[in-house]
């Protein structure tokens, strides 16, 4: 299984340039164990989903922009591919679950894509009857290797923004956002660590790589956390990146969760979704280890904001 370089993350850093904002680095909410923010919560779309869904794009053949691009997604991945579609001039399909968020299918839609809902088990199945007759070009979620280098953009600019960063902190669901932010850090900076943070209630990843196998989850079991955007287990090439290049993964309870996602509304003035908050979750719990005095050493990355007003204000007045 071919890897994903650090090469390919500074190609497709060049390809997203004038894209996707360029998040700043802020100061995290005040804690016993000070660290920094990367809030890709800001990005146009809400998430860092974007990056590679820009960079995926900008890789198709002259008959795939023809044709249009196709994927399912609980909600990130379909926006950002939208709006990355839409910005190139390329038609797009998007399969979505029945049960996600409706502010996040509704941003899908008012995005120019065509969206297609069919039950959570039938999204796989329907994309492949779609590409069959459609010829509609597949970009996956996470399991694909334009989208794991346009995420790990978020790791080259993390180490360009705090060059004394020693450990960044990421959300894992699918894998693609922490296989490239592990890729770019590993081979710029070995010295810094990645560490990935999951919701007890949907841990995948962490049996996986304690296991030293792939551990897929039914849906029955992830469903159970609040963190929607991370219910989707690793792939194998996931699995391989997070498996080589990864150096732990840390869990977290759904009250750690809720609680972060308050730190930041109410310390960081940042709206995250219950996912976008887990680094934070982990930072916050003690789970996962700062340097005292040193905030720039410790970075977390806020991977969105796309929140259902309703769970928000529940979890926000402590419900």
């Amino acid at each position: 299984m071919e890897m994903v370089t650090v090469e390919d993350v500074h190609a497709a850093a060049d390809r997203v340039h004038g894209h996707v904002v360029r998040t700043p680095l802020t100061i995290g909410p005040s804690t016993e164990s000070p660290f920094l923010l990367k809030p890709e919560s800001l990005q146009p779309t809400g998430a860092f989903k974007l990056r590679g869904a820009t960079n995926a794009v900008a890789l198709l053949n002259m008959v795939q922009r023809e044709n249009g691009v196709i994927t399912h997604s609980s909600g990130n991945h379909g926006l950002a591919l939208a709006t990355a579609a839409a910005r190139q001039g390329v038609p797009c399909t998007v399969v979505v679950p029945e049960g996600a968020p409706a502010v996040k299918v509704n941003r899908i839609q008012e995005g120019g894509a065509r969206v297609v809902m069919v039950p959570p088990a039938d999204r796989l199945s329907t994309v492949e009857e779609m590409v069959e007759h459609e010829l509609l070009a597949f970009v996956p979620p996470f399991d694909d290797a334009r989208v794991i280098a346009g995420q790990g953009t978020v790791g080259l600019e993390i180490l360009e923004q705090s060059p004394e960063v020693t450990t960044v902190v990421v959300p894992v669901g699918g894998g693609g956002l922490a296989s490239g932010v592990a890729t770019a850090a590993q081979a710029v900076h070995p010295r810094v660590r990645v560490v990935g943070v999951e919701p007890e209630l949907a841990a995948d990843a962490a049996e996986s790589l304690r296991e030293g196998r792939l551990v897929t989850w039914e849906p029955e079991r992830t469903h159970r956390t609040m963190a929607d955007g991370v219910r989707t287990c690793l792939s194998e090439l996931t699995f391989t990146h997070l498996s080589t290049r990864l150096d732990e993964v840390v869990t977290v309870t759904e009250d750690e969760i809720a609680q972060a996602v308050r730190l930041l509304a109410y310390g960081s003035r940042l709206v995250a979704e219950p996912s976008g908050a887990l680094a934070v979750a982990a930072l916050a719990s003690g789970k996962v280890d700062t340097v005292p005095g040193r905030p720039e050493a410790t970075v977390a990355v806020v991977s969105g904001g796309n929140v259902d007003p309703d769970l928000l204000v529940g979890l926000l007045s402590g419900g």
